[in-house]
């Protein structure tokens, strides 16, 4: 069988929640179209409420979906729904584990749940791989938080699915924690496996993700790979540091400028307006003698401020 191009395919996807007696009626989803490539490391990132957490809850089964189509490795959600979910595997932001289980025992569990054989279980494997090993027999409720949240990405991987999703896998884990996980997930990505991530840390977004999809108010506003959604900006920074040291930053006409720690500010100019010799041009004109310049450009957390609220230094993101 023909592997598909995209893990994931999502066509005009709509989500509308009834109204209650308490709230009124709810659009989450409006006509979400969105493809994953098979291979890849996808972002999906967007502002609380936008609907990323209702989107992966109709990829896990566990949301209807009002109108639309999704493929889950080729497989529609519709009229393949067991072999859709037996494609995915989603590692959910809430810890929810089985307290009185042990992690061997939520893992041969859950395994059971997915029909995988005794004789096919990696359960030592994968407590191995994430560090749980010697917690193996321990209590779930004895675990730390950081072991439940590794215990949640082992679950999510007994049924070995081709595609993972990590619901804001490291919020509130240390630092160790992080950079053991992404070793896995990165691993895991090395086997061919998609993953799908959605993060508020957007330094590892960009620096894991091949790919990003914005969302907001339930709409893509953008997907494309992290390199060209980073030229979205054409706002660059020049940081000035000043043979004298400077307590607030010049007023510099047609620029903006914030001062930096150590008596340094930065510039701020529009590539298609201004140049870098302007920028030092008008800050000789101030009467400063310059002893470093660095430049800097935007990152991804400039991209999603953006495109999710309205900076006026934006690009157009309709643009091509």
């Amino acid at each position: 069988m023909d592997l598909p191009a995209y893990a994931i395919e999502a066509e005009g996807l709509f989500k509308t929640y009834a109204a209650t007696k308490t709230s009124p009626e709810k659009r989450a989803l409006n006509g979400i179209d969105l493809k994953v490539p098979r291979g890849s490391i996808f972002g999906l990132l967007g502002p609380n409420g936008a609907g990323k957490s209702t989107f992966i809850n109709i990829l896990a089964g566990l949301t209807r979906k009002t109108s639309g189509t999704v493929k889950i490795w080729g497989r529609d959600i519709d009229q393949r729904p067991r072999d859709a979910r037996a494609a995915i595997g989603v590692v959910p932001q809430e810890l929810a584990t089985d307290v009185f289980f042990t992690p061997r025992e939520s893992l041969d569990v859950q395994a059971g749940m997915y029909g995988v054989p005794k004789a096919e279980r990696r359960t030592d494997e994968l407590l191995s791989a994430l560090g749980l090993s010697d917690k193996a027999n321990a209590y779930v409720r004895q675990l730390s938080g950081g072991m439940k949240r590794r215990l949640m990405v082992a679950k999510a991987m007994v049924h070995q699915p081709p595609v993972l999703i990590l619901d804001e896998p490291t919020a509130g884990v240390d630092v160790e924690l992080r950079r053991q996980l992404w070793s896995y997930v990165k691993g895991l990505h090395a086997q061919g496996v998609t993953i799908v991530l959605t993060t508020h840390y957007l330094e590892e977004a960009q620096e894991l993700c091949d790919q990003i999809a914005i969302v907001n108010r339930g709409e893509v506003v953008a997907c494309e790979p992290t390199a060209t959604l980073l030229q979205r900006m054409d706002s660059r920074n020049v940081v000035v540091t000043p043979e004298v040291p400077v307590s607030e930053a010049p007023v510099l006409e047609g620029f903006e400028t914030k001062i930096r720690a150590g008596g340094a500010f930065s510039v701020s100019y529009r590539t298609g307006q201004s140049s870098v010799e302007q920028v030092l041009a008008a800050v000789r004109a101030k009467g400063l003698r310059i002893r470093d310049i660095a430049t800097e450009d935007p990152d991804l957390e400039d991209v999603f401020l953006a495109l999710t609220y309205g900076d006026p230094n934006a690009a157009d993101p309709t643009r091509d």
